[in-house]
């Protein structure tokens, strides 16, 4: 960190050294990888001249965040409330990849970093889709309560799907500490597959509240990425089972099998 801070960069100097340190977009879906991305670059040079900390950052984000939560579940959809919300979220998330970008900046983030950031995640995904609950309940003319059970059951997924993503990432770094890095492979990130996953892209969820007014057409864009999220998860849990899995040392796997 005082590496960063020593150098003195401004920002277009900033902007540019974040350009080489940017982390592998592999698997990234396209709103994250082709905009979120930039967006959190931008932010962080700025962070970075200003003199914040990715901590500092993490919290800036958390309180867009939680500002949009908010105004879901408490005041009555309208036009105004919608372009507060979409901005409220695109600018948190923006802020969410900020830290992380600041933080390789200044030289290297932090366990504590890491858990905080990792910890405002896991209760956005929560009270996002616990705010559509309270607002469908309050404010959606639904024809029926049966259709209160999406963002209850939006809310599991995605928060399967956060903690699979991350305990999978940890499982493979323990793996790689013990048997040591593998090279690098040559294949680049596919575009096409950052397009076709983009279902289950957090900015596209943002973006959804500007539909909020037209309640009927929110809920029906909602429900549609509900089931997207739906199907990847299913279809992530068995790849992710079968990497975990082919990680285990073939001494350790007999030794488990044999019990």
């Amino acid at each position: 960190a005082a590496v960063g801070r020593m150098s003195g960069m401004d920002f277009g100097t900033a902007l540019r050294t974040l350009a080489s340190r940017q982390k592998t977009a592999k698997g990234a879906p396209a709103y994250s990888r082709f905009v979120n991305r930039k967006l959190g670059r931008v932010l962080a040079a700025a962070c970075y001249v200003a003199g914040l900390t990715p901590n500092q950052v993490t919290a800036i984000s958390a309180a867009l965040s939680a500002s949009a939560i908010v105004l879901v579940a408490l005041v009555e959809p309208a036009a105004w409330q919608a372009v507060a919300v979409t901005a409220a979220l695109v600018l948190g998330y923006a802020f969410d990849s900020a830290d992380g970008q600041l933080a390789r900046l200044r030289g290297g983030g932090s366990s504590a970093g890491e858990w905080l950031d990792h910890m405002v995640d896991c209760v956005k995904i929560a009270t996002l889709h616990a705010a559509v609950l309270i607002a469908a309940y309050r404010f959606f003319d639904l024809p029926t309560a049966v259709y209160l059970l999406i963002p209850l059951g939006f809310m599991a997924v995605n928060s399967v799907l956060f903690f699979g993503m991350i305990l999978t990432d940890q499982l493979r770094r323990l793996h790689l500490s013990i048997t040591g890095p593998i090279p690098p492979g040559p294949e680049r990130p596919s575009t096409l597959r950052s397009l076709l996953v983009i279902p289950t892209d957090y900015g596209l969820l943002c973006l959804t509240f500007l539909l909020l007014a037209a309640t009927e057409v929110f809920f029906a864009v909602y429900t549609a990425l509900f089931l997207g999220h739906l199907l990847f998860l299913l279809a992530a849990l068995v790849k992710w089972f079968r990497e975990v899995a082919a990680l285990q040392p073939a001494s350790t796997a007999s030794t488990v099998q044999s019990h």
